[in-house]
């Protein structure tokens, strides 16, 4: 089985052997063999945030189908959720808006599955699933034993956290969310969803109508998969926004974008940076079969015969013109399997 079919890009190729499994204990007796037989291992879901390279993965890729969400009360008045890590993402943002469950319903329309959440720390829109997170149970494949991460020992950041950065060390087994209960969502907390909704900053609206809003808003720029829209074949937004100490955010153009951050430093826009730099919407590779999105300038897409050598060959012009241009050096946010940039 060629890897494009199980990822959102629709690249990559051929993996030696695939195993699908849908239990907890099949998930980690899969990796566990494979691990002690010294055999590569690729831990697949909703393959949303994978670059695989061309020549494919020569080992195992595991398919992570476990499902399962068990809801209880809390002696506070709000919601526990444990999610196995198949399960499909924006699925349980749905049910949790359905439910009244707060704290997740900025997340909405984000592919994946519950169990990439907390690794990359998954944030959209003024909210980061880390907010909401208890506890991630874990097989470490280090030690051969279970272990559970409270969210304080996480090490969560900006797209990060303690399971990413000690990477491939921490198979997520499942995650436990606390949920506060309501009709009205989080205070909005993003301009441009306030924009969309018609309220100030800090509000407070239903959270169908935050949901509704959105995906009204990733659906605009490509980032609801659609199988007949080519700008949805993508990872998300490839880099990362920079986050910069005050002497490199004083550098900037006087218009470039600037979010103060904790500690001093200044978040701005990978996007704008792009844009400026001469890649604009719709800027293709050579061949033709990649390009930048036409809807939204983080996202690189598969026009539906493209290859990852083509996709990395755009990637790396941006990251060098920005670099030229800015003096700052983007950073890839999907995880790259054979390949580099």
């Amino acid at each position: 089985m060629d890897i494009a079919e199980l990822t959102t890009l629709r690249l990559g190729g051929p993996a030696r052997s695939v195993l699908e499994v849908s239990t907890e204990a099949d998930l980690i007796e899969a990796v566990r063999i494979a691990d002690e037989a010294g055999d590569p291992v690729l831990v697949v879901a909703g393959g949303s945030n994978l670059v695989v390279s061309d020549e494919g993965f020569d080992g195992t890729v595991v398919l992570v189908r476990t499902k399962g969400v068990q809801v209880s009360d809390d002696a506070c008045g709000g919601i526990g959720a444990t999610v196995q890590a198949g399960e499909n993402w924006d699925d349980l943002v749905a049910r949790a808006v359905d439910e009244g469950w707060l704290g997740i319903e900025c997340l909405s329309g984000i592919p994946g599955s519950a169990g990439a959440t907390p690794i990359q720390n998954v944030g959209a829109y003024g909210q980061e699933v880390a907010e909401t997170i208890a506890t991630v149970r874990t097989f470490d494949r280090y030690e051969r034993e279970i272990r559970t991460f409270t969210a304080a020992s996480c090490g969560f950041g900006y797209r990060t956290s303690r399971l990413k950065a000690e990477a491939p060390r921490h198979l997520v087994l499942s995650v436990s969310f606390q949920f506060a209960r309501g009709d009205l969502g989080r205070p909005i907390g993003y301009a441009q969803l306030a924009d969309e909704l018609g309220v100030a900053l800090g509000d407070r609206v239903p959270t169908a109508d935050v949901r509704a809003a959105v995906l009204d808003l990733r659906r605009s720029k490509g980032m609801v998969l659609d199988a007949d829209d080519h700008d949805t074949w993508s990872a998300g937004s490839f880099f990362m926004n920079p986050v910069l100490d005050p002497d490199a955010a004083a550098g900037l153009p006087a218009d470039a974008p600037r979010f103060p951050q904790a500690g001093g430093l200044v978040k701005t826009s990978a996007a704008w940076l792009i844009d400026q730099a001469g890649f604009k919407r719709g800027h293709g590779g050579s061949s033709g079969q990649v390009s930048v999105s036409t809807k939204h300038t983080l996202a690189l897409t598969n026009r539906g015969s493209g290859t990852t050598d083509e996709l990395l060959t755009l990637a790396r012009s941006i990251r060098d013109a920005v670099r030229d241009t800015f003096g700052i050096t983007l950073v890839p946010e999907p995880t790259l399997v054979g390949c580099r940039l």
